[in-house]
């Protein structure tokens, strides 16, 4: 053991902010990190080193899938011979089955970023109401307390159902941040169902709305939203997620022409290289799927899973290589702004697009950012303190967002009055989805869960841990930093 991995190993043995699990995920974390990093040629190592292209510190040796996505419809119907279950017979069974599974898949927050379609998982199992509810009550919180990790996601709509109502409820109730939630919408969900999810919203910042028609449209029926907001293929998930930061880039370039001719196609080749390396090193190196049960179950299967070329920093790129100094011409505002913006997702777009990695696909997706970060807005965002009013906003995001079938959001403070109004707020998405938006989140403004960019914490939390205190989700301490570098408390607030 090298004398900086001893002092990196010591330093998270001793954090007294570390709670005993997310010790040993750090600790795993070190471990990963000990080998040499993927070989990369010269030419892409040029833009790692300059932080334009990121692993997301997934690990110098990748030895699972960053987001598995299992087929949780099929393991309710066939029961699991490796875990020893039986197909669920009653309301106790199903979430139990669950819950076990759910022990069992990987991630990169070492546990599961989908926890499954719930409310069509659960709701066969509803006989008793009361009953349910009782059941339900225990599912969500052992998720809370035992995965405490706001990346993990779970999927409800489109249709309305007893136990997407009970789930509804309660997570109103409990205002917990874990787990993330997402309503599948479209021309089936009843206004009524939506208006119920919107208040839940506006309490505790979940679920948000997700455009299936789009999603459908690039992935089928059988995708699913986990993580912050990542659509994925379900029976896979995605392999990896680079990241491509063009405020970075920005600061290597020196005229717009040079960005687009030069600059942004060798950085796009260099995370393309960078993903294709580090996918074929978790499937033949690592080898993962031969390793696990979830494949021998057909849980999960190689040709569902795809790479995510990730981005962040538009806003930036834009302003910084145009110049751009006049609030009504920068991103969010200005023609030109506009136009250069759409031009680069072009290009980006069929680049990646005509890329063939070794195994699967790559698809487009829009990073949510990192607690680290500082004075870079997350994927095509128009910065905090810069957005334009509610309808312009709603239209430059739904023309940003065309080319992101791996998932891409927004999200929009609403005033406490919003309560009294979710058809408003629905009216609001609806509008939003007919542009060609792909994912609508929102909170009240003075709610304790918030949506920090793509994930759930609770204000009170970050309070507890800036004060030295440990706490229960891992998400907290990712919240706590980015309240300060992506100025999560300062966004604009929405009336309606």
């Amino acid at each position: 053991m090298t004398e900086n991995m001893e002092a990196k190993v010591k330093e998270i043995m001793e954090d007294p902010k570390l709670t005993y699990p997310q010790r040993l995920i750090e600790l795993a974390k070190a471990a990963e990190n000990l080998p040499d990093p993927v070989a990369l040629s010269e030419e892409a190592q040029w833009f790692v080193d300059r932080d334009i292209v990121f692993d997301m510190g997934e690990g110098n040796a990748p030895y699972r899938p960053r987001y598995v996505v299992p087929d949780y419809d099929k393991f309710m119907k066939q029961g699991s011979k490796f875990l020893m279950l039986d197909p669920p017979k009653d309301i106790w069974d199903a979430v139990s089955n669950l819950l076990i599974l759910y022990r069992f898949v990987p991630s990169v927050i070492a546990g599961p970023v989908y926890v499954g379609h719930i409310d069509r998982l659960l709701d066969p199992f509803v006989k008793d109401e009361e009953e349910a509810r009782h059941a339900i009550r225990l599912f969500l919180t052992h998720i809370d307390r035992t995965i405490s990790d706001s990346f993990c996601h779970a999927n409800i709509g489109p249709y309305d159902t007893r136990a997407g109502r009970i789930i509804l409820e309660l997570s109103a109730e409990m205002q917990r941040p874990v787990p993330n939630m997402s309503m599948i919408y479209n021309e089936h969900t009843p206004d009524d169902f939506a208006k119920k999810a919107i208040g839940t919203g506006l309490i505790t910042a979940k679920p948000s709305f997700v455009n299936d028609a789009m999603y459908t449209a690039d992935w089928g029926s059988n995708y699913a939203i986990v993580s912050c907001y990542n659509a994925l293929p379900v029976g896979g998930g995605g392999l990896t997620l680079g990241r491509l930061n063009l405020k970075k880039l920005a600061d290597v370039t020196e005229s717009p022409e040079q960005l687009l001719n030069d600059l942004l196609p060798r950085a796009v080749a260099a995370q393309c290289e960078q993903m294709d390396k580090r996918d074929t090193y978790i499937l033949e190196n690592s080898h993962f799927l031969e390793n696990t049960f979830l494949t021998e179950e057909g849980l999960i299967q190689k040709d569902r899973f795809v790479g995510m070329f990730g981005l962040v920093g538009l806003a930036e790129c834009v302003n910084q290589v145009l110049h751009l100094t006049d609030p009504k011409e920068r991103y969010g505002h200005g023609k030109q702004a506009e136009e250069f913006a759409l031009e680069i997702l072009e290009r980006i777009h069929s680049q990646v697009e005509a890329y063939k990695p070794k195994y699967g696909k790559f698809a487009l997706h829009g990073q949510v950012g990192i607690s680290t970060d500082l004075g870079v807005t997350p994927n095509t965002r128009v910065p905090v303190g810069e957005e334009p009013p509610l309808p312009e906003h709603l239209l430059i995001t739904a023309k940003t967002q065309k080319h992101f079938a791996a998932g891409i959001g927004e999200l929009f403070p609403f005033e406490e009055t919003a309560k009294k109004n979710p058809q408003a707020v629905l009216d609001i998405i609806k509008g939003a989805f007919a542009e060609g938006m792909r994912y609508f989140s929102f909170y009240s403004s003075n709610s304790d869960v918030i949506r920090v960019t793509g994930y759930l914490v609770k204000r009170s939390d970050i309070e507890k841990y800036d004060a030295g205190e440990a706490c229960i989700g891992n998400s907290t301490v990712l919240g706590s930093g980015a309240s300060k570098g992506l100025h999560i408390f300062e966004r604009s607030v929405r009336s309606v």
